[in-house]
């Protein structure tokens, strides 16, 4: 994988649109990412606020239909998930 900073911030944004398939909010992807994937929060907050800027109206759909979501996975889960995602890269 290149070392750059460009394909860093592709493999946050990656990572972010697999936790939007979770259904997460900001604040749970970052604390995915921080504890399963070693990536600093602001890192992830700044990735995140640039693709809601790039997408606003995937998120303003995405708000009100994650609330609406009864299940959340599980740490446990998030962890498995995402290390299945960082293997195969």
């Amino acid at each position: 994988m290149d070392d750059s900073p460009a394909s860093y911030i592709h493999m946050v944004q990656h990572l972010i649109e697999k936790c939007l398939i979770f259904h997460m909010n900001k604040e749970e992807c970052m604390t995915a990412l921080s504890k399963h994937a070693n990536i600093k929060p602001v890192i992830t907050s700044t990735v995140w606020n640039e693709l809601e800027k790039e997408n606003p109206e995937f998120f303003q759909a995405y708000s009100p239909r994650r609330s609406n979501e009864d299940r959340t996975m599980s740490d446990a889960e998030t962890g498995e998930e995402l290390e299945k995602i960082l293997s195969k890269g």
